[in-house]
């Protein structure tokens, strides 16, 4: 504000010696105000005076005989007129009123007092500051950072309790990093407004050093129930090789051993060349054992193969 005030000074003094009328930019927030002065401090005579914009109409007219004001129909409702300092006020600014308005007398001769380049903006959008922290073996806390907004970006980094402050611009939009030993502020502005974001350094320097604690606690618990679970499934996997050992074991029946069994669902039948049907015999889980005198040796014969109209044939029980 306050170079605008110097450049307006300097204007005054050029125009008042040479009547030269230069442009003065000036920027208005959408839906703001914006007073327009005439920088000369001595007015030469005239009849009327003008403010007019760009399309060369007429905002306002002032006639100094009769101290009349005439505001134009489209700016009626929006305009403010001084009739002591000439100065036009301008309400409710859309970015269709960005232009040139202009000052001008009209006696004697027409002279252009001052001019404006009056530009309408939009406010700035709010930056976006992202933390990625990463810990070093010492106590200190190590921030790597952005910050953002719309088409600037600054990535830096917090050490040592500071960081280097920085600035990108864009036409007229600023971005501006910086630091204290409490904040890492990312502000962005322009001509007419200002935005920023801020994260307590201190807060999150804490907060990630109880997120690491917890971390290594968690770490030195795992290991203890990992092996407990391990354990737990080794000494079932043993139960159940034991188990399925102990049903695969060979069988005792009073004391003889089984050692195979034989299903027969086809009976076969033998002939001899007379068609005579022929009993087959087949000993069936015969043990042999050590022969012991005057022991007799008992052998279990079972028919396997008959003829369905034959009668059974007679089973020997005692063989010598």
């Amino acid at each position: 504000m306050a170079l605008n005030h110097i450049l307006r000074l300097l204007l005054c003094l050029l125009t008042f010696k040479t009547g030269f009328s230069a442009e003065i930019s000036v920027f208005v927030q959408t839906g703001a105000s914006v007073q327009l002065d005439i920088q000369t401090q001595q007015l030469p005579e005239f009849e009327l005076l003008l403010w007019m914009n760009n399309k060369s109409e007429s905002i306002v007219r002032y006639n100094s005989d009769s101290k009349r004001v005439t505001p134009h129909d489209s700016y009626k409702d929006r305009v403010v007129f001084n009739d002591v300092t000439f100065s036009l006020t301008l309400k409710n600014m859309q970015k269709t009123d960005s232009g040139l308005y202009t000052a001008r007398t009209i006696g004697s001769i027409t002279r252009d007092l001052v001019s404006y380049r009056v530009s309408v903006i939009d406010s700035v959008e709010a930056p976006v500051l992202t933390v990625n922290s990463n810990w070093s073996s010492s106590d200190s806390c190590t921030v790597n950072f952005t910050c953002r907004a719309q088409e600037l970006m600054i990535n830096s980094s917090y050490q040592n309790n500071r960081c280097s402050p920085q600035e990108v611009t864009s036409q007229i939009n600023t971005l501006i990093l910086n630091c204290s030993e409490e904040y890492i502020i990312c502000n962005h502005s322009n001509p007419v407004s200002w935005n920023e974001d801020r994260i307590n350094i201190k807060e999150l320097c804490i907060y990630k050093e109880n997120e690491l604690n917890n971390v290594q606690t968690v770490s030195s618990l795992v290991w203890p129930v990992v092996c407990s679970v391990a354990l737990w499934i080794l000494i079932c996997l043993l139960v159940f090789l034991y188990f399925k050992y102990k049903k695969g074991a060979p069988e005792e029946v009073e004391g003889n051993t089984i050692y195979a069994q034989v299903e027969a669902e086809d009976q076969t039948q033998e002939k001899t060349g007379n068609d005579r049907p022929i009993t087959v015999y087949w000993t069936l889980g015969q043990h042999k054992k050590p022969t012991i005198p005057n022991e007799t040796d008992h052998t279990v014969y079972s028919e396997v193969h008959k003829h369905p109209n034959e009668k059974l044939s007679a089973i020997s029980a005692d063989d010598t």
